[in-house]
């Protein structure tokens, strides 16, 4: 890549709009396929991604890139132009899906500052084919029409190629554009723009002239506008078209000009001239023609025309890079314990101060109020991420043979772009299982009753101060009879088997080295996988939960909170530390009497709760603190629930519940040191350290845990 594009947010934006491009695209090619057509809404929308992603490449010096999206935009200019009645759009959906692929691990590569040394070459090499076989196929049906494209193509490249300075365009125009405000780089957009109308003319002129050389011109666009004067082949409608599909546009105005007048710019002073039913503001040109024209929507519809200024705007949003969100959200946790600290004060204790109180609550509202503006900043919704899904289950289909549809419901429920990142790929894994191991061939079902097609729902759901991701299928469901015997066969059975609920059977698919799968297949049965589901959940304060019918199916349901940066708790005291509990897990506590004491069979120690027993887990024990509170009737209960389940802790007391910050554990103790049961630590508001304490993983090292009535 040239030095010249080195610039590393120049980089970062070019990765984050070609991605999202991508699956914009990717998307468009399933939902095309799911019908077996192509619409030309679609047509046209994969030509733009394409004709995008080549003029992008091609400034940053991706040729590969560029030159894979050129074929594909070529392809579907024939598709759109052509209207072909003959098209294999199976053939066709493969091969772009590969080409996305391609420019995908393309993409990983840049932002692992890797060499992008792909090949696509290959691909290339088919899109020609297959672009070679349509017309072929075609010819007949579309003779004329056939014709008249490669007409057209012909044109395209002669505009740019052969016509000089001396021979004539058609039409002239001039066009400002101004971009979304804070979109940045503007001058890089607007060589984009330029580089775009290459293609059509070499007739193009520009103010600022110096927009690769001079930093300032930055400033100048965002100002005055992009101003470009240009003599083309284009109609007034395709020239709209045209330019209306820049990247972060805001406001387009495109004027129709007397063509020998395109470069006279003695800017004298603004006039006003009046075209039909409207004012437009230029520099005094000596005649601009008033050029009737009929207004159309991004659809080529008429809106009732009125203007020969056509102007598109769009809200004003701006990008930001996920690292500052993330710093502004330490600095944000820093205010709330930096709060706590002055509130907490011990050298306040005892004092009456009305003032100070009333400044404190003043001090809290504001903290909150920036705390969840902060928060609702980084939420993002769960649409990308689910509509992720259709790209596994297309493949997948294909590969095994199979015919299953996704359902996703709830897609627009929102949660910290921080915890997206960590279920996508249990998400994804839980997908592909439940499509290879849990939905049965379209024979299976048919001598079940069932219809030969099958289903997977993803839906997401709020639940209080947690989001429920449900991952749903109507196969052949979990056969608690062989789960059992596999968990004999691995001694992975921690009670008797005649004591187990049917939920904690289904729930042993997900301990370490677990699978009934009888066939290995490059999806499933290698028996890994689930755990590692469960760890990667677990890490974010989640869990999951695993139901199931015989031949009905399998319902998992990942439980996963908002946020990871700021939690409700409460905080406890065992000896000299101190130890905080979400609240959320917290269903009560109380002093506990010695005669509720009982001992099970297995010598575990147990409480009676209104008749239920729970098991106690004392922290000084488990943690190896010192403390003189050991009698059961001197300390405190704190019952928590996770998955259904229930656990007693015992400390020696209750300090009070607030917010606090969740820090990970420091790199050399998670080294050294892997305690279980610890999900992070925060600061107090007299400065002492308080562990937090993970639930969830309380319990999976806690065995003969009661399940709830």
């Amino acid at each position: 890549m040239s030095d010249q594009f080195t610039n590393e947010p120049l980089l970062d934006m070019f990765i984050f709009e070609t991605t999202q491009l991508l699956e914009q695209l990717e998307q468009t090619i399933l939902s095309s396929e799911e019908e077996s057509s192509y619409t030309q809404d679609s047509i046209n929308e994969i030509f733009r991604i394409m004709h995008t992603i080549k003029g992008s490449s091609a400034m940053m010096m991706f040729n590969d890139i560029s030159t894979l999206a050129h074929a594909i935009e070529d392809l579907f200019f024939y598709l759109r132009e052509s209207k072909p009645k003959q098209v294999d759009y199976s053939l066709v959906s493969d091969l772009i899906l590969s080409g996305v692929d391609f420019i995908k691990n393309e993409l990983e590569k840049i932002k692992r500052s890797e060499e992008a040394d792909g090949d696509s070459a290959p691909i290339i090499e088919l899109l020609r084919d297959l672009l070679t076989i349509l017309r072929e196929s075609n010819m007949d049906d579309t003779k004329d029409n056939e014709a008249l494209i490669v007409k057209e193509e012909r044109q395209q490249y002669y505009i740019s190629h052969q016509k000089t300075s001396q021979e004539s365009y058609e039409y002239a125009y001039k066009a400002t554009i101004f971009f979304e405000d804070g979109c940045g780089m503007e001058n890089i957009r607007a060589y984009t723009v330029i580089h775009d109308l290459r293609d059509i003319t070499r007739e193009v002129t520009y103010i600022p002239e110096d927009i690769m050389d001079n930093d300032e011109s930055i400033e100048l666009i965002r100002k005055d506008g992009f101003i470009v004067f240009i003599e083309t082949d284009y109609d007034y409608n395709r020239l709209f078209d045209l330019l209306s599909k820049t990247l972060f546009l805001k406001d387009l105005e495109l004027i129709q000009l007397e063509k020998e007048e395109t470069y006279i710019k003695q800017n004298i002073k603004p006039v006003e001239i009046k075209l039909p039913e409207h004012k437009i503001q230029i520099p005094e040109l000596p005649e601009v023609s008033e050029v009737q024209h009929k207004e159309k929507d991004f659809n080529g519809k008429d809106t009732n025309g009125k203007d020969n200024q056509i102007s598109v705007t769009s809200q004003s949003i701006i990008s930001v890079s996920v690292a500052k969100l993330d710093k502004l959200m330490d600095l944000v946790g820093e205010m709330v314990i930096a709060e706590a600290m002055v509130i907490q004060n011990p050298d306040l204790q005892g004092l009456i101060l009305d003032n100070f109180q009333k400044a404190s609550r003043q001090l809290n509202k504001i903290t909150s109020e920036i705390q969840d503006m902060v928060m609702s900043i980084r939420m993002v919704p769960l649409s990308a991420t689910f509509h992720k899904m259709h790209r596994i289950v297309r493949d997948m289909n294909k590969k095994l043979g199979k015919d299953v549809k996704l359902e996703i419901i709830g897609e627009d429920t929102e949660v910290d772009k921080n915890i997206i990142e960590h279920i996508s790929d249990p998400l994804m894994h839980l997908v592909r299982n439940a499509l290879d191991h849990g939905i049965e061939s379209a024979q299976e079902r048919e001598q079940k009753g069932k219809p030969g097609s099958g289903t997977i729902t993803l839906e997401a759901k709020n639940a209080g101060s947690d989001v429920l991701v449900v991952v749903k299928d109507d196969g052949k469901g979990l056969d608690k009879a062989k789960i059992l015997q596999k968990a004999r066969e691995n001694d992975l059975l921690y009670k008797n088997e005649e004591d187990m609920s049917d939920k904690e059977i289904y729930n042993m698919i997900l301990l370490p080295g677990f699978s009934t799968k009888e066939k290995v297949t490059e999806f499933s049965g290698r028996g890994v996988g689930m755990d590692v589901v469960t760890k990667n959940i677990e890490m974010v304060g989640g869990a999951l939960l695993v139901d199931s019918v015989l031949d009905k199916g399998t319902l998992i349901t990942l439980k996963i909170p908002l946020t990871l940066a700021i939690i409700d708790g409460m905080t406890i005291k065992v000896g000299n530390s101190f130890y905080t509990i979400p609240t959320v897990s917290i269903k009560e506590s109380f002093r506990p009497k010695e005669n509720d004491l009982i001992t099970d069979p297995d010598g575990n120690e147990m409480i009676m709760v209104r008749g239920q027993c729970y098991p106690i887990l004392r922290l000084h024990e488990w943690f190896k603190v010192k403390t003189a509170i050991t009698d059961i009737a001197d300390g405190i209960i704190i019952m928590v629930e996770q998955e259904e389940k229930r656990i007693c802790i015992f400390a020696d007391g209750l300090i009070g519940q607030q917010q606090v910050v969740v820090k990970s554990l420091p790199e050399y103790i998670q080294q050294l040191r892997k305690i279980k049961g610890l999900g992070g630590c925060t600061l107090l508001g007299d400065g002492s350290i308080s562990l937090i304490l993970d639930v969830a993983g309380l319990f999976n090292t806690k065995r003969g845990i009661s399940q709830d009535a």
